[in-house]
């Protein structure tokens, strides 16, 4: 190395958002293992006894209801998992004194249960339940009605260009009517007392104070990358279900 070159540093800033991200990684893959593989399971077994005998699928209402009753169930298995991922997501924001410092989400688990309790693991389950129904009800319901009614049109078959319209239409529908008690959830889950006091009372309350003190249309606010994040999501999402569903129906069912 030449005389007077310095090596470049590596910013503690930086290394902290690094392990902070890799600590998180464990409660969002925990998350995902519970949440998902429970609402998508439950809806699909409640989609396929509730087509008729002739393969004539539910009806748009029945889909609707189908995936809030998955939605709910998923959330409340997934909450624990959801609760360690705010806190974990969340912990490098905070002064250094208030930081919880989990190691990964079974640690998290771990010391909520010890130092707060159980009930604080399903602490904000109620507006994730109100957020989940949302979500299911417009995500799989508008998934079904699309990639029905792409096929009705005559221009589509069941491959994977119509999942994949399919899950763009339901991932848009579902980022307009979840980013509201999604901001109600995120806020509640991480929020503290003030003066001994929760600050917030529950998801309306969240909602009210939002609209009043920043606008009702900052309910929507990062619409954008919202739907780049869940645009994506959603297509992956529902072309590996079509796909696994494709493959178990092809070499289980027909054996």
């Amino acid at each position: 190395m030449a005389a007077g070159t310095r090596k470049p540093k590596t910013s503690p800033k930086s290394v902290k958002f690094l392990f902070g991200g890799l600590a998180g990684l464990s409660a969002g893959l925990l998350r995902q293992a519970t949440y998902t593989t429970t609402r998508l399971g439950i809806y699909t077994i409640l989609f396929e006894k509730l087509t008729s005998s002739d393969g004539t699928p539910p009806n748009f209402f029945m889909k609707a209801v189908i995936g809030m009753t998955a939605g709910a169930i998923g959330a409340f298995v997934g909450t624990p998992a959801e609760v360690a991922l705010i806190r974990m997501t969340a912990d490098g924001r905070l002064p250094p004194d208030q930081r919880r410092g989990y190691t990964n989400v079974f640690n998290a688990l771990l010391r909520i249960t010890r130092e707060e309790g159980v009930p604080t693991l399903w602490r904000g389950c109620v507006p994730t339940m109100a957020r989940a129904v949302v979500v299911n009800a417009a995500q799989l319901a508008s998934y079904s009605q699309s990639k029905q009614f792409l096929l009705d049109s005559g221009y589509f078959r069941d491959n994977i260009l119509c999942h994949f319209c399919a899950s763009m239409i339901s991932g848009l529908v579902t980022t307009a009517a979840s980013m509201p008690v999604d901001i109600a959830k995120t806020r509640i889950q991480n929020m503290r007392m003030i003066d001994g006091k929760p600050e917030y009372r529950n998801g309306l309350d969240v909602l009210v104070k939002v609209i009043r003190y920043e606008g009702f249309f900052s309910l929507w606010k990062g619409f954008t990358p919202y739907y780049a994040r869940l645009g994506p999501h959603t297509v992956l999402t529902f072309i590996f279900l079509e796909q696994m569903n494709k493959f178990y129906k092809q070499f289980f069912l027909s054996a």
